[in-house]
């Protein structure tokens, strides 16, 4: 009877409690996304009291690659000892070092804490992913996908505006403090109204395996952030990473088959469809990170826009791709389809980087936002459905590693994305620059090839025209390698696999089955 009783009074209660769970889900989400852009928009202050102006990168890159080498880690602790509580404990680093980094006295301790902080943003954005794989069935999951998109967007737009306001009127301080607030009540939400099944693996943690990817990522993160610029790409220091970093990979791989407990299980490389979700979650990061660092530089040093609402020179993109997602999601839903969106996105994608790349001098802010809109366009086929479809194909027991495989080829697609097309547009910027103002524009480039709205007011006429040709040449290359790069992506797109999503409706004698088993909430 108390069985029966369960079985009848569940399906009352746990649409609100998934409710609940959704909303905590969605602050934590915004907490990893905003972070970075609110604390970038703080760098000017915090160093002018600080001081350590030539330490100022490794805010940026401790946090980046404490979060890079921690996020395949979390996604295994929450495999073999349960969601909630790696989730909860990666939100409690979090919350500790945003504290600490907001009371640190000097550049030394920043850098410190912001790395605490990567600790546990490694495995916020994971978890936020993995509970929804653990919540809500494939089927059902498009209907989430405008929400986390509308939270990507609303970040990427607000985070500048908001990181301004914050530092202008309470101090940079609180540009850390802001956590703490959001990240209690998305604790105490999950703390009372989300209950998944306890774990406890036999094997215990792959301590080899963390140390081995934990040095690869880091030593390939730091090549593409210190190459090119504090590093020659050719240098001593470049190719001793780039040896360090490719043995501990190999070393990774080979360990993994040998593991008891593997930190990244091979098998889940086995499916089709996780590998090819990996390859164009690789190439979206590449694009999408490349395209929100360039626009702004164009719009502001050709465009002539005002660098204080940056975040709203993107607002064509980050609209098109909301929308769009939305749209995906809903289709996917109610049809069970997915296929058809990585292709569309990636055409797209193609397409809009091309023309991003014909850009120039005379085009108008109207023909950018355009262009920009049919990247978006792409881009909101793809974030989420890589996500979707590679949870979709391992088993319920790999959820948590297959989504934090899945977000670090993502950030390691950004690394590259940002490197590689930064080193372009660089080398870009100085050659015409070289060209078109002689001695005199090497010399203005010499240190930094992307020139603040202070520094280019300051240029003679004839200079900061030519800075202008040499920005539009400059993304120019970087667009056109992303276009390029963006038909890997659709090739990889065209050999997706339509496996049915769980919840698909009855199962064709002839297809593959699903993978993905129903999943265990408990209600409130």
């Amino acid at each position: 009877m108390a069985d029966t009783q369960t079985v009848e009074t569940e399906p009352e209660k746990q649409p609100k409690s998934v409710r609940v769970v959704l909303l905590a889900l969605m602050i934590t989400m915004m907490l990893a996304m905003l972070d970075n852009m609110i604390v970038g928009t703080a760098m000017p202050t915090i160093v002018g009291e600080l001081g350590g102006l030539e330490h100022l990168s490794w805010v940026v890159t401790a946090y980046t690659l404490a979060t890079a080498a921690a996020t395949p880690i979390w996604g295994k602790l929450g495999d073999m000892y349960g969601r909630k509580g790696a989730f909860m404990t990666s939100i409690v680093i979090f919350l500790i070092g945003s504290a600490l980094s907001g009371m640190a006295q000097n550049m030394g301790e920043l850098i410190g804490f912001r790395a605490v902080q990567g600790l546990g943003a490694g495995g916020l954005m994971v978890g936020v992913m993995a509970i929804i794989g653990d919540l809500i069935p494939p089927r059902e999951r498009g209907k989430y996908q405008g929400m986390m998109a509308g939270v990507m967007a609303l970040a990427m737009i607000g985070g500048p505006l908001v990181g301004g306001t914050i530092t202008d009127n309470w101090g940079w301080r609180w540009s850390f403090y802001i956590n703490l607030p959001l990240g209690v009540i998305a604790l105490a939400a999950i703390s009372a109204v989300l209950h998944l099944p306890r774990k406890r693996a036999k094997a215990g943690i792959d301590y080899l395996g963390v140390v081995l990817l934990t040095v690869g990522i880091t030593s390939i993160v730091l090549v593409t952030t210190w190459g090119g610029t504090e590093y020659a790409w050719s240098s001593a220091r470049i190719m001793e990473l780039i040896g360090i970093g490719v043995a501990s990979l190999i070393g990774f791989v080979f360990w993994q088959t040998r593991a008891a407990e593997p930190i990244v299980p091979l098998h889940i490389f086995r499916s089709r469809n996780f590998t090819l979700m990996s390859v164009i979650g690789f190439i979206t990061g590449f694009v999408m990170f490349g395209a929100t660092l360039f626009l702004p530089l164009y719009q502001q040093s050709v465009q002539g826009a005002s660098a204080t609402n940056s975040g709203l020179l993107l607002l064509p993109m980050l609209g098109a791709m909301l929308v769009t997602s939305m749209v995906a999601g809903r289709i996917t839903t109610s049809t069970g389809k997915y296929k058809i969106f990585p292709i569309v996105g990636s055409v797209l994608m193609v397409i809009g980087l091309y023309l991003l790349s014909t850009m120039d001098t005379g085009t108008s802010r109207f023909t950018s936002g355009v262009f920009m809109a049919v990247v978006g366009l792409g881009m909101g086929c793809l974030m989420q459905i890589t996500m979707l479809v590679a949870q979709n194909s391992v088993e319920m027991k790999d959820m948590g590693v297959a989504s934090s495989s899945t977000t670090l080829f993502r950030t390691l697609g950004s690394s590259f994305g940002v490197a590689i097309m930064g080193a372009l547009f660089n080398h870009r910027v100085q050659d015409v620059m070289a060209e078109r103002a002689g001695a005199l524009g090497s010399k203005i480039t010499e240190q930094s090839a992307q020139l603040d709205a202070a520094s280019l007011a300051k240029l003679p006429a004839a200079a900061r025209e030519a800075y202008q040709h040499a920005v539009s040449a400059g993304t120019h290359s970087a667009f056109l390698l992303g276009a390029i790069v963006a038909v890997a992506a659709l090739i990889a797109a065209v050999f997706v696999k339509e496996v049915p999503l769980k919840g698909a409706g009855p199962q064709k004698p002839d297809e593959e089955p699903t993978a993905v088993t129903p999943p265990v909430v408990e209600a409130v």
